[in-house]
């Protein structure tokens, strides 16, 4: 579905956001909004435009995508958990976007063309991944963004070519300048959520703890477990049981609690999940990045059933450190698990205060901030340097380890004094041959030179060169220990 919202008929001057998702689940799409919502809050923004790619593209891409993974997830399991760990290096998958892909997003290149963005933000890697396509390729110069969904930073996101990198905790950016990405273009932001009610708590001290359930949107058969589980806890309590779109399942579950009377509440889906969140004490339910997000701004411990291989189950490592959450690894231990977390003294209030204290409730404004306030240059990661990075990553290593000619280095705008590459050293010499300046540095411009460049070279010059012509860059290597690690290196 593509949504179009005009601030202003004098659109000079101001920004144009184009906002990409992809329908897989609900949550990339969820915080596509949130970042619309956040877009109607800022008077430079003159037009907004929200795009499903899935909704644009073929049948049967869209039902491969979007339907089969969840076919996957419930009768393969494992399967999701492989293709998840064997994606995870960055920039595994090399080389130019597929054929049936590529065929599939021309709709979405039509539609970045009719619009005219001056800015763009990805809430998915695929249209992640078309957009540095699209950069390299001179089509587009909007300032993009990419912008994480879990709380574990996965290498299908980092794509070749993007203005900025906004993922939802520090030790994310942390592990991508471990890889050598810049600091300039990576941001902890937090995952984008909608607007929270502007008050601290809803909550009563006085009345009982309140459970709030949740069978996700498409509403999920393992909350009937969950449900039957907690009629055995030996602790007093309410519950609201939100079962989303299944119809089916909240009948079931409304004649399963029936004879409980009035401790429980049953609804189907609710556009009031802020409120409920608000007046709850604990969160049963999965470990998505969305809904794990949406907790700890509420300040609302989780208990975690049923994740997902791969991402919900890092989600829910992160929410355990933390000490925001408990996870249940078998359906006959829900009630119990719950009942251990209501009668320690204190253990609810603190695990509520980590929730406070890990939550990102202004996600969506600052990924707004970072982009279009942040550099108009994009940064383009050549093959080469990804072919480093992925190696880097493969042998637990950070970049500053790396050295002769497959060693990374940067090329820093010297105007701007933002990174707007990251190439191996040996590619430097083409650039040198031709942009040489007598300080040691280059300036990069259009231009005659008796030196021919190489296609790589070429992409990069397509890209960083905009309406002036020319950028000077000055060269830095990256043979000192990172910012974030004073004088040590990351285990092996």
């Amino acid at each position: 579905m593509r949504k179009t919202s005009a601030r202003a008929p004098d659109t000079a001057g101001r920004e144009r956001v184009l906002i990409l998702s992809a329908g897989v689940g609900a949550g990339h799409n969820s915080a596509a909004a949130a970042v619309q919502q956040a877009c109607a809050a800022r008077p430079d923004i003159a037009e907004v435009q929200v795009l499903d790619v899935l909704q644009v593209s073929s049948v049967l891409y869209r039902a491969l995508l979007a339907k089969g993974y969840f076919v996957l997830v419930e009768g393969l399991p494992w399967l999701v958990e492989w293709g998840y760990d064997a994606s995870d290096p960055p920039f595994r998958r090399r080389g130019p976007i597929d054929p049936w892909t590529r065929a599939n997003a021309v709709p979405v290149i039509g539609a970045i063309k009719r619009f005219r963005p001056t800015a763009i933000v990805c809430t998915h890697f695929l249209p992640a991944q078309l957009l540095a396509s699209l950069l390299l390729r001179g089509v587009t110069d909007a300032r993009t963004a990419v912008v994480t969904t879990d709380y574990d930073f996965q290498g299908l996101w980092l794509p070749g070519a993007f203005h900025a990198l906004f993922v939802a905790r520090e030790e994310g950016k942390v592990e991508l300048m471990a890889l050598g990405l810049p600091p300039d273009r990576v941001a902890a932001t937090g995952i984008p959520i909608a607007e929270q009610p502007d008050v601290a708590s809803t909550r009563d001290p006085n009345e009982l703890p309140m459970l709030l359930i949740s069978a996700g949107a498409t509403g999920g058969d393992y909350a009937v477990s969950v449900v039957r589980q907690t009629m055995h806890m030996r602790s007093p309590f309410t519950a609201t049981i939100v079962c989303g779109r299944n119809e089916a399942l909240r009948q079931r579950i409304e004649r399963l609690v029936a004879p409980a009377g009035d401790r429980y509440r049953v609804l189907g889906f609710t556009a009031e999940m802020p409120q409920l969140l608000r007046g709850a004490d604990l969160f049963v339910g999965k470990p998505g990045g969305l809904s794990a997000s949406e907790c700890m701004a509420a300040g609302l411990p989780m208990v975690l059933v049923n994740p997902i291989p791969g991402q919900e189950v890092r989600n829910g490592d992160y929410l355990m450190e933390q000490g925001a959450a408990v996870r249940c690894n078998t359906a006959a231990t829900i009630g119990w698990k719950i009942d251990e977390v209501l009668r320690e003294p204190g253990r609810l209030q603190r695990m509520q205060a980590a929730a406070r204290r890990i939550g990102r409730p202004d996600a969506a404004a600052d990924v707004l901030t970072g982009l279009l306030d942040g550099p108009a240059r994009p940064l383009v990661v050549t093959r080469a340097a990804q072919k480093t990075i992925l190696a880097a990553s493969e042998q637990r290593t950070v970049a500053t380890d790396l050295t002769g000619p497959s060693a990374l280095v940067r090329l820093i705008d010297s105007a701007a004094g933002s990174t707007v590459a990251l190439l191996q050293a040996e590619e430097l010499g083409d650039l040198q041959k031709r942009y040489a300046t007598p300080d040691g540095g280059l300036v990069l411009r259009r231009g005659q030179a008796p030196v021919s460049l190489r296609w790589e070279a070429r992409r990069l010059l397509r890209a960083l060169l905009r309406d002036d012509g020319e950028v000077p860059v000055r060269v830095e290597e990256l043979s000192a220990p990172l910012a974030f690690f004073p004088g040590d290196r990351l285990p092996g």
